[in-house]
């Protein structure tokens, strides 16, 4: 069944009834789709299998580039890179993922985990839940400590989060460039306290110091910690993925989107927890790695346009296989000599990250 909507803004909404609604938004024509082109099942897991290939042969290529240059490795360096690679894909899919959510729920095509202040949150409380006051609390909870590493990150998440949407949001409505500023003042207050933390405490331990808090790398973590991040980052992503269709609204006002069925103040909770558990997660082990969430949906809508059904798990690949090629590229820039230690990824995704953010802010700028 298809129907077709007109809503305030004279645009035409096709829906369809798949599990959750099928949006597609046109501004300058009408456009029904056949029913060959539905969404279904077949079509998401065609998807989803697609995405997974696709990680995989970059994966295999990720660990045929090491300091040595490209070639695949002996076995003790394989399991060296293997380790690297999976932290890698695992980091990057979820702040991809968490990026969807984030664009989708506050109608800002530039808001980031990093950008808005939830990955400092995150890291500023995964570091804060290391400190000698709560080693105690820790080595009682035995194998769930790494649990609860990633349960303070998620706190830190969301109280960031929820300090920007309460001091950015005005009457229900969210300026994209006031949600940035006060992203940015949250950042700098939250980096402030680490640098405190670090004076008060001479040795934080594994932190890795200022620079882990400031730019987030790939790092060694224990077979314990990657997989609580691999299971609370699965769970945030099958309940986006759940709630996708119904994702598709979420850039229409409030009163079309109830009026098509969807109980949006509910949807966009639910898709912002979800979204700062993964960001919280990922943050946890590697520390904060800006602009991955919000480059790769952009790149993604390229490829397979808006509709979130698709646009998720197509991000979330592009975002894993950004990560293994910094990664990667790291790791082949330091056997070159070109640098004197190791870069941290957070330090090429920055640079890579920060001009299409510009060019993204001056496009929204230019259109408002």
């Amino acid at each position: 069944m298809t129907n077709q909507i007109r809503n305030s803004k004279d645009e035409t909404i096709v829906v369809s009834n798949f599990g959750h609604s099928n949006l597609i938004r046109h501004s300058s024509f009408e456009f029904r789709i056949p029913a060959s082109h539905r969404w279904d099942a077949r079509r998401l897991l065609l998807t989803i299998l697609l995405c997974a290939a696709a990680v995989a042969a970059a994966a295999l290529l990720a660990v045929a580039v090491g300091s040595n240059g490209a070639g695949w490795p002996s076995a003790a360096i394989r399991r060296f890179r293997e380790e690297s690679v999976i932290n890698a894909a695992l980091i990057g899919a979820a702040l991809a993922g968490a990026g969807v959510a984030y664009q989708a729920i506050l109608r800002n095509p530039l808001a980031d985990p990093y950008l808005l202040g939830v990955s400092s949150g995150a890291s500023l409380m995964a570091y804060l839940w290391q400190l000698p006051l709560f080693a105690a609390i820790v080595k009682g909870l035995g194998i769930l400590a790494p649990l609860s590493q990633q349960t303070a990150s998620f706190v830190g998440a969301l109280a960031a989060v929820s300090i920007v949407l309460g001091l950015a949001g005005r009457r229900g409505r969210l300026e994209p460039v006031t949600l940035l500023l006060v992203g940015v003042i949250v950042n700098a207050v939250n980096g402030s306290l680490f640098m405190l933390v670090n004076a008060l405490v001479e040795q934080l331990p594994g932190n890795g110091g200022p620079m882990g808090f400031l730019v987030g790398g790939i790092q060694a973590i224990t077979s314990q910690q990657r997989w609580a991040a691999l299971s609370l980052i699965a769970a945030g992503w099958v309940v986006l993925m759940y709630f996708s269709g119904q994702l598709n609204v979420a850039g229409l006002d409030d009163g079309e989107a109830e009026s098509m069925g969807v109980r949006i103040h509910r949807l966009r909770w639910i898709a912002l927890v979800a979204a700062s558990l993964m960001t919280a997660a990922a943050v946890a082990i590697s520390g904060p790695i800006g602009f991955v969430g919000l480059v790769c949906p952009h790149v993604g809508r390229l490829l397979v346009g808006s509709d979130q059904r698709r646009l998720l798990p197509v991000s979330t690949a592009i975002g894993a296989i950004l990560l293994m090629a910094a990664d990667a590229l790291c790791r082949y820039l330091s056997g070159e000599r070109l640098l004197a230690n190791l870069l941290p990824v957070g330090v090429l995704t920055g640079l890579l990250g920060g001009p299409v953010f510009l060019w993204l802010l001056f496009r929204t700028r230019k259109g408002g």
